[in-house]
């Protein structure tokens, strides 16, 4: 087992230190100058630009750029924004608490109500039910999520009473912990069914299969010929087999979860991760999208690791292979 978990923490390491070269490369070529987009004045001298691009760093070499870029990550510092003039720490960890009060609630609603609906779609497989779950499943997947945003916008538009933008009324002052919880609360609740209803498809799909696999196994029909009633069996055997894939996606999820966020997160002009990096695209702030990408990207390795412990776990043959 210490060997197994060794092997996943360098292979962590390695992918963790192949995304921070990456990150370097790919936000340096983005087309046109950051100062140039930062100030908008056409009025600067080449001088001026020369002056403004030394306060960042951007007129050194790019080995010099990308090594002051390790040492400052591993020392926690990943830049001075563009655009805020402020560290990048101090502008993206107010939006990642307010992505993880979006995501946290949609993932746990999404991971129960498509585990719950793949067991018994796999359960009723070939009925009424199957096809009905399989298909809403499906559609919920393929879907996509600034369409269905915009639909909720408009019936919520319709019906009338529910926010559809911003992450708090604006202009509102709260008198007591109650009142803001009930705010944020309405104002949760279109970008939290959005974000539910575009995840739980694939929950879904693959418990689905997970379970009908399982249900072809052998110690299944020896099961039935001991007389266990299917429910039971069903609950007992099938359904924690059958997790043990769904555990990798669900892992998986978690970490992705705040990139495919940002299309809610616009949508619903929620102040999060996912609003920040398309502004910071926009403003070619490369601070602030290195620092989001790097945030994601560990939590998709961290989840990832996490997720092979306990597959390990669940699955003692997983260490022998």
């Amino acid at each position: 087992m210490g060997r197994y978990i060794a092997k996943r923490a360098l292979t962590s390491i390695i992918t963790f230190f192949a995304v921070l070269v990456l990150t370097f490369i790919l936000f340096r070529l983005l087309p046109g100058n950051p100062v140039l987009l930062l100030f908008r004045n056409p009025q600067l001298t080449q001088q001026q630009i020369a002056q403004l691009s030394a306060q960042f760093g951007l007129n050194r070499p790019l080995y010099e750029q990308f090594i002051l870029f390790i040492v400052n990550v591993f020392r926690g510092n990943l830049g001075l924004s563009f655009y805020y003039r402020a560290p990048v720490t101090q502008v993206l960890f107010p939006a990642l608490l307010n992505s993880i009060i979006l995501i946290l609630p949609s993932t746990i609603l999404a991971i129960l109500i498509g585990v719950g609906l793949g067991v018994i779609s796999g359960w009723k497989r070939n009925t009424l039910t199957d096809m009905a779950v399989l298909s809403s499943s499906l559609v919920l997947y393929a879907i996509p999520t600034f369409w269905l945003g915009i639909l909720l916008i408009m019936l919520a538009v319709r019906i009338g009473g529910i926010p559809v933008s911003g992450m708090l009324s604006i202009g509102v002052s709260f008198t007591s912990p109650t009142q803001y919880l009930g705010n944020l609360l309405r104002h949760l609740l279109l970008p939290m069914i959005t974000l539910t209803l575009v995840t739980l498809g694939q929950f879904s799909i693959i418990m689905r299969t997970s379970v009908i696999n399982e249900l072809t196994e052998d110690y299944v029909v020896a099961a039935y010929a001991k007389g266990m009633s299917e429910s039971r069996l069903i609950r007992k055997h099938v359904v924690p087999n059958a997790l043990l894939p769904t555990v990798s996606i669900i892992a998986i999820s978690i970490g992705t979860v705040v990139a495919g966020a940002v299309l809610t997160e616009t949508v619903f002009s929620w102040p999060g991760v996912g609003t920040l990096i398309y502004d910071s695209i926009a403003r070619r702030d490369y601070p602030v999208l290195q620092g989001a990408f790097l945030i994601v990207a560990l939590s998709v390795i961290i989840s990832n690791f996490i997720a092979d412990l306990v597959y390990a776990y669940l699955d003692p043959r997983v260490k022998y292979s």
